[in-house]
């Protein structure tokens, strides 16, 4: 039976987790992950296909994000792997499919191997296993801004990073609601977060991933395409398809190639779907 989207909290080991659920109540469980500095805003394009083909879509704000709690300043990988399971078992769901984006894609990573027995398959977007220390040192000049001055301070330059100054000039109101979302993340989830990407290290163990595996990427990622290609060839039999012209967030700026990836994820099993 379909349902409206609703909205429940459940508890995380940092407060309060904000969990959006779309589509048939009995239907087959996706749960998604976003990026940093965003919200399950960012997948409500791909939510409402979903749950239209008949998925039971479970979107999960991350701590400190949307309209989840954070209580920490302080947060590894292996937490945020630790809130997805607390989604699922409080919605007393004993396997799922999991897409993540981003960030979304890192803690991914980690259930993936650490909690494969929950997952039926994966689909991990723009992300890395591991963070080296020039990379993570970047993320040391935005913590700083976030502490002094509030995450608004990040709001054009993440956008602009993740977007290019073209596309939001083409999408004002895509560039406003997500430079909103930005500046609306609590600070103490955006500094927790950012220090697990920093402390990212699951490169030495994504070959023990053992549920079928979609890598999506942008082709102008930055160095995304490139950590991703060796990604795939460490998770056995994984697929990595490229979103030509594509950044950061190709769900949003090339959302037909992306949501055609995204189905012929879904569709590759029909013991997968009801439809």
């Amino acid at each position: 039976m379909t349902q409206p989207t609703m909205t429940l909290k459940v508890q995380g080991s940092a407060g309060k987790i904000a969990v959006h659920t779309e589509g048939p109540s009995d239907g087959p469980v996706i749960l998604m992950a976003h990026s940093i500095l965003s919200s399950s805003m960012m997948w409500r394009e791909q939510s409402k296909l979903l749950a239209a083909t008949g998925w039971r879509v479970v979107c999960a704000d991350t701590r400190g994000h949307g309209q989840s709690e954070c209580n920490s300043k302080t947060c590894t990988m292996d937490d945020l792997v630790a809130d997805s399971v607390a989604v699922l078992d409080s919605l007393n769901i004993s396997k799922a499919h999991y897409v993540g984006l981003s960030l979304g894609g890192m803690s991914g990573a980690g259930l993936g191997f650490q909690h494969s027995h929950r997952l039926l398959s994966l689909v991990l977007c723009d992300s890395r296993a591991d963070m080296p220390i020039p990379m993570g040192d970047i993320w040391n000049e935005r913590i700083i801004a976030a502490e002094t001055q509030g995450c608004q301070a990040l709001a054009v330059s993440t956008s602009e990073r993740w977007f290019g100054v073209p596309f939001i000039e083409a999408h004002p109101t895509i560039g406003k609601e997500f430079r909103d979302t930005i500046g609306q993340t609590q600070v103490s989830g955006f500094v927790s977060c950012a220090r697990a990407i920093q402390g990212l290290n699951y490169l030495d163990q994504i070959h023990q991933i053992n549920v079928p595996t979609t890598l999506v990427v942008g082709a102008n990622d930055g160095p995304l395409p490139q950590a991703m290609q060796l990604m795939q060839s460490k998770i056995k039999d994984s697929r990595l398809e490229v979103i030509a012209n594509a950044g950061h967030l190709p769900n949003i700026d090339h959302a037909i190639l992306f949501n055609a990836a995204l189905m012929r994820h879904f569709f590759q099993n029909s013991t997968w779907s009801q439809v």
